[in-house]
This record gives C-alpha cells, sequence and structure tokens, in this order.
C-alpha cells in the first residue's frame, strides 16, 4: 500500500503560494487561512486590501500578520459622528508596520492631527493615495510633511479640510509630479494665489487628471487666466467648481484654450457661469465632455 503524501512536506511555499493565490473569493481565502497556521501565514501574506476599526494593539497585530498589505481603509461612517477614529498614535502604528501601503483612506477620522501626518510621511514613503476628508483638525503643517515624505502621491482628497490654505498647493507643486486627483471641496482657505502655484508647477504636475475646487469661494477666474503661461496643455478630464461665485465664462473659456481633455466640468451654482452664457460666448467643448449645470450625471471614474 502505497504511503500517503503530504502537501506541506512536498511544496514549498513559492510553490504553493502562487497556487493559494488563484482562489478569487474572499471567504475561500479566509477557509484557506483555517487548514493549517503555514496556510495561514501564506494567506496573511497574500493579502493586500483590509477595511478594519481597530485601535493599536489590534494594529500592531494586523501589521505582524498582513505583511504585505497595500491598501487600508479605516474611514469611518458619517453617521458615527460622535466617534473620532484613528487616533495619531494608531497613525505612528501604521507608519512602522505597514511599509507597503500604498492607499491610506481615513475619512472622517476626526480624531487625527498634524502629528499623525507627520507620521505618514516620515514612514509611509510609497503612498499613493490619501483620503482625509474631513478630517477637520488637520492644517498645512501636515499636509507638507506627507507631500515632501510620500513624493509618489497620485491621488490627495482633502474635502471639508478648513485649515488648509494655499500652502499646501505649493508644497504639492513642489514635491508631487505624479499627482493625478486632487479633492479640495469646501477648503475655503484656497485662493487664486495657491491654485496658482499648483498652476505654475504644472511644468512638474503633468499628470493632474481630476480637480475639485467646489466651494472655494475665493478662487476667481484669475486661475484660469494664470494658465497662459504655461507652455504646456493641460492634460485635466475633471473639473468641479460648483458654488464658486467669482468664476464666470471668461474663465471657463481660457480653461478650454489650454484644455482639450476635459470629460466631465461641473458648475452647479455658479450664478455666472450658465449654458446660455457658454452659448453667447461660443466656447466649444471637447466632443466627448459632459457639463453640468444643475443635476448629477453619471461621472467618469476617475472623478474626485
Amino acid at each position: 500500500m502505497a504511503s500517503s503524501i503530504c502537501i506541506n512536506d512536498t511544496l514549498t511555499d513559492d510553490e504553493l503560494r502562487p497556487i493559494l493565490s488563484k482562489l478569487d473569493n474572499d471567504k475561500d481565502k479566509e477557509i484557506v487561512g483555517l487548514v493549517c497556521k503555514r496556510w495561514l501565514r501564506l494567506q496573511s501574506t497574500e493579502r493586500k486590501k483590509l477595511a478594519a476599526r481597530a485601535g493599536p494593539q489590534m494594529l500592531q497585530k494586523m501589521a505582524a500578520r498582513f505583511s504585505c498589505l497595500i491598501e487600508l481603509d479605516l474611514s469611518q461612517s458619517i453617521s458615527r459622528s460622535f466617534y473620532p477614529g484613528v487616533t495619531d498614535y494608531d497613525l505612528a502604528v501604521i507608519a512602522n508596520g505597514f511599509k507597503c501601503l500604498r492607499v491610506l483612506n481615513l475619512q472622517n477620522c476626526k480624531g487625527i492631527s498634524d502629528s499623525g501626518m507627520q507620521s505618514i510621511g516620515c514612514g509611509l514613503s510609497s503612498l499613493r493615495s490619501l483620503e482625509v476628508s474631513y478630517c477637520r483638525k488637520l492644517t498645512d503643517k501636515g499636509f507638507s510633511s506627507v507631500a515632501e515624505g510620500c513624493r509618489d502621491l497620485e491621488s490627495l482628497h482633502l474635502a471639508g479640510c478648513r485649515f488648509v490654505t494655499d500652502g499646501v498647493l505649493k508644497s504639492l507643486s513642489k514635491n508631487c509630479p505624479n499627482l493625478q486627483e486632487l479633492g479640495l471641496q469646501g477648503c475655503t482657505n484656497i485662493t487664486d494665489h495657491g491654485l496658482t502655484d499648483l498652476v505654475s508647477g504644472c511644468q512638474r504636475i503633468q499628470n493632474l487628471e481630476a480637480l475639485d475646487i467646489g466651494c472655494c469661494e475665493e478662487v476667481t477666474d484669475a486661475v484660469f487666466q494664470g494658465l497662459g503661461t504655461v507652455e504646456t496643455k493641460l492634460r485635466l478630464k475633471v473639473l468641479k467648481v460648483s458654488n464658486c461665485p467669482k468664476v464666470t465664462v471668461t474663465g471657463i473659456g481660457m480653461l478650454l484654450e489650454k484644455c482639450n481633455t476635459l470629460e466631465y466640468l461641473e458648475v452647479r451654482s455658479c450664478p455666472h457661469v450658465t449654458k446660455s452664457g457658454f452659448d453667447e460666448a461660443g466656447l466649444q467643448f471637447p466632443e466627448c465632455c459632459k457639463v453640468n449645470y444643475t443635476v448629477s450625471l453619471n461621472e467618469p471614474d476617475v472623478l474626485v
């Protein structure tokens, strides 16, 4: 009678890992981890995404187990407004433990401050995407640390961060040449000066595709006028300027002279930007461009 063969004695980790990676269903992957400690370890190191609600001790255990994690979602539901979520100490643990992290979602984590952002800037140099919308304690100091330490940043969402000023945009233009998406909705201290700094850095930030400056009430046509100093064409696909009362049809016309890649323009609640105004000015939009004056449309995936 032939002796039984144990798969664990036959296959090395390098041979077993690609076999286990063929499982597409997360539930199946969890079941595989129950077979034995070795399979649990392999399953854990292969996991790339994780959503969790955890304190510092649990985060340390997660970092030890999921050593190759790429995407971490610690965002809070807007309905849990009483709960601060992640703290600065938690972010220090994350920065020290998840060195491969590229995507971090901290939306509505109201307990974090600039100290936590400094930890991210110092420890997560591979970070590509950071979502910190409605983290209301954050200021220029924290985001400048992120820009200086995470120079491969491609996506940054700061909606509702009311203490952010033009200094953030200057830091981004100097340090983050791969930036593709920038969300500044409700950052009411953003002005023409900061956006002009961003525009002047377009020789370095040539990949910027999506920009949301909705409710930035101090923004005017001067931003679009500044595009005339940029030698190369912009690659913007999405621009949101809703609730910007100082932006006019003239400013949008200046934008179109420097950008022929626009796919979606949102100008809701802009009193000086109307369809009739565009028609009277004879503005020509790219053929594939959707203009949203009043209602929601099916927006492209690149939207911030």
